[in-house]
């Protein structure tokens, strides 16, 4: 078997919890905790991603040899793999939720393959000391989302952690779906996440709320240094034992330009994470922790996937944006705690603008492409306003709608290109008038613009996705893998893998969400039980 080469350097550069113990307890002064996953009994590959096995040195034979399969499965691991969990705290759903970490999640180590480093977890391998009551497990239907979630992020161009695997781990899970005081046994797998790094602002709470300042100093260093290396390079400050402040406004900045960057990625393709708390928002910027997520259907700025947050709609797919910036000032407060005088703090308050200024400049652009805008016109704003409101008051499927908007003949428009989109014949018949209006108001500032046609209609298909990965989707992918059967998980990977681009055979994915799947459950709404 070929030799792979891990280089873990958090495990080396940063201290580790004193206790080697494996039970729920409150670290402190550490970042991070030796542990390694519970075996399980009888783990079976059932997905992989032949992209991220590339990425990561891998190829068909190895992902499949016993050596990795059982390794991926909890039940042991390679030859330069270091099994450990960090800690981290965070902010949920508005609240200061204390420790968290890596509760089922259990990373095995740094790998290097082309110079570039990776870091390996499995979420779902057992009990950590971050575990709180909770057993470490994870349930197919689950990994089966977060596994394919991963990869479609990835391929609709919108920054997010991969997945390499979906493991079958034989065992059983209890779990109480929708809290409801009715659990059932459900089958358990793991999912193998891969990123440059795992690191969440809560790494970072946690530390300025416990007072540990050396260690946050510390953790900022490491961070800058091995995270954010091209970066770094360019940045006229020296990391020292002092920590410039210069340094770590210059950094959060960065951090803030790459998370509006995200932002608007997911409001391009009406992605909805569903519980964007701090522990749950990467430095990176890249979409992280795939639980109750959801892609939009009929348009609605209101709609949450998470039953959870069905009453206070906290994390609804409209308010995405204003949270992201709440998450930040909380980072900022953290980094706050370093900062010597009243007027650093300030400085770095106004730090946030910057996220402002990069979310509005991308989603200018975003729109521009969605409409078919060949630049950005202040007057836009007003024809985009009025269009997403007719979507929501008349139920149009979002997907539908940009792809056929684009099909619209502009020298002549007639909303019946558009009629597919619409979830009801009531909701067209009601706002036909209002839509016909916006129409040819709408070809009119298209026709204004001096460029062809093909360069418009490719900037339209270059931001308007296809094909998404809609929840009723993903359930019956996960429907046909608890009776044994991966054949959909393997189209819907396949699929997409091109989401931009038409696919013979694949017109049933093409299609509004059926009437069946309105209120069915995995189909609407998901718990964060999984």
């Amino acid at each position: 078997m070929k030799t792979f080469t891990f280089d873990n350097r958090f495990l080396r550069e940063l201290p580790g919890d004193p206790i080697t113990e494996n039970y729920t307890r409150q670290v402190a002064n550490a970042m991070w905790s030796a542990v390694q996953p519970t075996p399980v009994s009888n783990p079976q590959l059932l997905a992989y991603s032949p992209e991220v096995t590339r990425m990561l040195g891998l190829n068909e034979i190895d992902i499949k040899s016993s050596e990795w399969v059982q390794t991926l499965g909890g039940n042991g691991s390679l030859s330069g793999m270091a099994t450990y969990a960090t800690r981290y705290g965070g902010h949920q759903f508005g609240n200061w939720a204390g420790q968290l970490g890596d509760g089922r999640a259990i990373l095995l180590g740094e790998l290097i393959n082309e110079g570039k480093r990776y870091e390996l977890q499995l979420k779902g391998a057992g009990e950590t000391p971050y575990s709180r009551s909770a057993d470490g497990r994870a349930v197919l239907r689950s990994s089966v989302r977060e596994f394919l979630c991963s990869e479609a992020m990835h391929h609709l161009g919108v920054p997010t952690t991969r997945a390499l695997s979906l493991i079958s781990t034989g065992d059983l899970v209890r779990r109480d779906m929708f809290y409801d005081g009715n659990p059932q046994m459900e089958q358990g797998a793991i999912v193998c996440r891969v990123a440059p790094s795992f690191t969440r602002f809560g790494h970072f709470e946690i530390l300025a709320s416990r007072g540990e300042l050396d260690l946050l100093k510390q953790m900022i260093r490491f961070t800058i240094d091995r995270d954010f290396t091209d970066w770094y390079s360019t940045q006229p400050h020296q990391i020292n034992n002092t920590l410039p402040v210069e340094l770590i406004e210059a950094w959060y900045t960065e951090i803030c330009k790459r998370t509006a960057i995200m932002i608007v990625h997911w409001m391009r393709v009406g992605f909805v994470h569903g519980v964007m708390n701090t522990d749950n928002m990467s430095i990176l910027g890249l979409t992280i922790d795939y639980g109750p997520y959801g892609w939009v259907d009929n348009f609605d700025p209101g709609w949450t996937p998470n039953t959870t947050d069905a009453e206070g709609r906290r994390y609804c797919y409209g308010r995405q944006p204003d949270i992201a910036r709440w998450n930040l000032e909380r980072l900022a407060d953290a980094l706050a705690t370093l900062m010597p005088n009243p007027k650093s703090i300030q400085r770095l308050q106004e730090c946030i603008a910057h996220y402002d200024q990069t979310y509005m400049q991308h989603l200018t652009q975003s729109l521009a492409g969605k409409f078919g805008f060949n630049e950005w016109q202040d007057s836009d704003s007003e024809l985009i306003n009025r269009c997403f409101e007719l979507m929501m008051r008349a139920e149009v499927d979002m997907t539908l709608f940009f792809r056929h908007l684009a099909q619209v003949d502009v020298a002549n428009p007639e909303l019946d290109t558009l009629k597919i989109a619409f979830y009801t014949e009531a909701g067209y018949q009601n706002f036909k008038q209002d839509f016909t209006t916006w129409l040819n108001t709408y070809a009119q500032r298209i026709r204004q613009a001096n460029e062809t046609t093909e360069a418009r209609l490719e900037r339209m298909r270059t931001h308007n996705p296809r094909y998404v990965l809609r929840n009723y989707m993903a359930q019956q992918a996960i429907d046909l893998a608890e009776t044994g059967d991966t054949s959909m998980i393997e189209t819907l990977l396949e699929l997409l893998r091109n989401p931009y681009t038409k696919q013979a055979g694949m017109e049933k994915f093409e299609e509004k969400r059926p009437d069946w799947a309105r209120q069915k459950a995995g189909c609407s709404m998901l718990s964060c039980s999984s």
